[in-house]
């Protein structure tokens, strides 16, 4: 159930469980509270080298969906907020000693996907102040932001009020009840100067998200380049050196609902020789893509399991007074040109530093990039080569004198003391950090967030296996309806229970499963439905007709917009599940508890990317999971007669969301006369999707309660 929070969370810690996991004393004082959460646990393969450092310098945050404690039982990603907080301060401190830039950047999406978000009403209530003990440069709306009216007025009326000229939104709007207009929720732009000179235009823009309720207006791309304002930002009356373009929207153009190819062609057509650097959202994924020698795009995971870097140099800038070059720690080698051209080539010996091991080399891919959506082998051609043309068949940008670095960081404690004070984990102690890490403890344990249900026996994958393996999850939740989705009045009727994959959102994880766990696995809140005794015939073909999809179209709260791909809310529009992104699955090996200051070098499975620079943008290099093809859609059957023998009727029963668009076109499509008239709720509705796994670990996993062994995680 979810917590009205009006005030601040340490007034409601009365609401606090009984039962919960993790320790349970909150009078720490802050200087002696373990880093991380409590529960976490610790990576032990650390970076592989030193971060590339240049004249201009990003961190970059995207889709976070509340996961501000960490993932508890994935090592490669347990830092929490607090750690986050501790490390942008280092980096920041590092920046200045070099005489470099350092920005900090967020792309959307904070609500939707972690109790410590979802178990408020509105959510954010809790995270929202947590994260915004962060100090961004430029931050971007997402789509989950725009869902509910409420969260969208208090995106407006709270979040967006903290980072002020910061927080971009150039192409969303939210309807002001005080005037009854509708007024931008956040800065349509900002011009503004670096510490060191340089003098950067930037833009905020959402993909063309049509999922926002009536309170919110979203402007297409294809409208908002043709607005006066946005031309005359980009013709600013004042120098610019370069534009940062950043958005709730992915960087590859090629992926379905990325608008910033339109973006990226109206700027470059009215200023073709200032830089472009885009940092995007959405797909979830690890990404670099590259849209001309001067112009490229970052895009940086999900779920705090990955920190984007980014480092550009030799941007040219009469008022720039930092170092290009900054000493003592390697630079940026790459021009940028795609891994899979001939002519690729690094810089070599850009300082003393980084001469070992950096002569010129040429550098090949057989996979396809990251965000793309074609297959292997592709060839993903520079963007609108007109404009990047001299005209003679070569690039105008050929000479180009900035070179980039980007990587891509994973979400632990190792890395960020690594690369922000040389691994010596004790340097990296900040009391605000520290502060930040206390609290989140004190809010999960106040939300009730560490209430154990049980003890998750083995860890149950959504890709990693199979369908019908062992561990595969979708086997679990069969077995997990069929014990929870009772009607008591007819349990002894033979039903059979039609859930859509995309309905889970996450792995399950051996070890406590909590309610934390129950928001992180499975967030809907779907009640079932049923239509009572269905012709076992009929009802028989049902799966099959979801599963082809002739009738399947999008969920109005879990359309592809929804921002889980592949992880999507979906109904069944296709016979499997695609996987456009299927080097990309982003999981770790978590060891039980007592082996936190070893440090391995054998890799452990995790993200194994490759972009438009080539393979090596993973800071800590991981052995690949396997990534099976899932059904779209499941079903369990239950109390059947014990003989085998087929019941003549049966309950077909259903989420709510299928009713109307896909169960009831489905049976008459079978030639029965069904229609929504006879549809029934199941059971309450304040039974949902987001209930049953709870239910079914009271009723199946206590033997190890309290004290639950945690697992080594998916892909072990």
């Amino acid at each position: 159930m979810k917590i009205a929070v009006f005030v601040s969370v340490f007034a409601i810690a009365a609401l606090a469980c009984d039962n919960c996991y993790g320790p349970r004393d909150d009078a720490v004082h802050v200087r002696n509270v373990r880093r991380m959460q409590p529960e976490a646990q610790s990576a032990t393969v650390k970076p592989r080298a030193p971060l590339e450092w240049g004249q201009l310098n990003f961190l970059h945050t995207t889709d976070t969906h509340g996961w501000l404690e960490g993932h508890l039982k994935e090592q490669n990603y347990g830092a929490d907020w607090g750690d986050f907080v501790s490390f942008t301060s280092h980096m920041k401190h590092q920046a200045t000693r070099l005489g470099v830039d350092l920005l900090l950047i967020d792309t959307g999406d904070l609500h939707d996907g972690a109790g410590l978000s979802d178990n408020t009403d509105p959510n954010g209530l809790v995270a929202n102040p947590i994260f915004e003990n962060v100090q961004y440069d430029l931050l971007s709306i997402g789509n989950h932001e725009l869902y509910i009216t409420d969260i969208a007025y208090e995106t407006f009326n709270g979040f967006s009020k903290v980072y002020g000229e910061r927080y971009l939104t150039s192409n969303v709007q939210v309807l002001n009840p005080a005037t009854g207009a509708f007024e931008y929720i956040g800065n349509q732009y900002r011009y503004f100067t670096t510490r060191h000179g340089l003098r950067i235009m930037s833009f905020g823009v959402l993909f063309d998200f049509t999922g926002n309720s009536n309170v919110s207006k979203v402007i297409k791309t294809a409208d908002l380049v043709k607005e006066s304002w946005f031309l005359d930002a980009i013709n600013y009356e004042k120098p610019i050196d370069l534009f940062v373009v950043i958005g709730h929207n992915p960087v590859r153009t090629t992926a379905q609902t990325s608008t910033f190819g339109l973006l990226y062609e109206t700027i470059r057509g009215i200023r073709p020789d200032v830089p472009i650097q885009t940092f995007g959202g959405h797909t979830h994924v690890r990404d670099f893509t590259i849209y001309d020698e001067i112009s490229t795009g970052l895009e940086s995971g999900r779920y705090c399991e990955t920190l984007g870097w980014l480092s550009m140099s030799g941007i040219k800038s009469s008022s720039f007074r930092g170092k290009m070059k900054p000493r003592g720690v390697p630079n940026p080698t790459r021009k940028a040109i795609k891994a899979d051209s001939p002519s690729r080539t690094t810089e070599s010996s850009l300082s003393p530093t980084n001469a070992t091991n950096r002569s010129l080399v040429t550098i090949g891919t057989s996979g396809s990039p990251t965000g793309a959506s074609s297959s292997p082998g592709v060839n993903y051609q520079v963007l609108n080569q007109s404009s990047a043309s001299d005209g003679t068949g070569g690039s105008k940008y050929a000479n180009s004198t900035i070179f980039y670095s980007r990587r891509y960081l994973d979400w632990n404690r190792l890395t960020f003391a690594y690369h922000a004070s040389g691994s010596q984990d004790r340097t990296f102690e900040n009391h605000r950090g520290i502060s930040v890490t206390h609290e989140i403890t004190s809010a999960r344990k106040t939300l009730n967030l560490t209430t154990l249900y049980g003890c998750a026996p083995k860890t149950y994958c959504q890709y990693c296996k199979p369908y019908g393996a062992d561990g595969n999850i979708f086997g679990l939740l069969e077995t997990a309806l069929g014990l929870t989705v009772i009607n008591q009045e007819r349990a002894n009727t033979p039903r059979i229970i039609v859930i859509n994959t995309g309905s889970i959102r996450f792995d399950l994880v051996e070890g406590p499963f909590t309610l934390d766990d129950s928001f992180i696995v499975s967030p809907f809140a779907d009640a079932f439905q049923f239509i009572p005794d269905v012709p076992y015939d009929i009802a028989s073909r049902v799966l099959a007709i979801l599963n082809a999809g002739p009738h399947a179209k999008r969920r109005d709260l879990s359309t592809q917009d929804f921002g889980f791909a592949p992880l999507t809310g979906d109904a069944c529009p296709d016979g499997t599940i695609p996987h456009e992104h299927d080097t990309l699955k982003p999981h770790s090996i978590p060891l039980t508890r007592g082996l936190h200051r070893r440090q391995a070098t054998a890799t452990t499975p995790g993200y194994t990317t490759t972009d438009d620079f080539g393979t090596d943008g993973d800071d800590t290099p991981h052995s690949k999971i396997p990534n099976y093809p899932q059904p779209n859609c499941i079903q369990s059957k239950v109390s059947f007669p014990a003989d085998g023998a087929e019941p003549k009727t049966v309950d077909l029963i259903f989420l709510d969301f299928l009713a109307k668009n896909f169960v009831i076109p489905a049976l008459q499509t079978l030639g029965t006369k069904y229609t929504v008239e006879n549809v029934q709720e199941y059971l309450p509705v304040t039974f949902t999707t987001n209930s049953y796994l709870p239910a079914y670990a009271k009723l199946a996993w206590q033997k190890e309660v309290p004290n639950c062994p945690v697992g080594r995680g998916v892909g072990a």
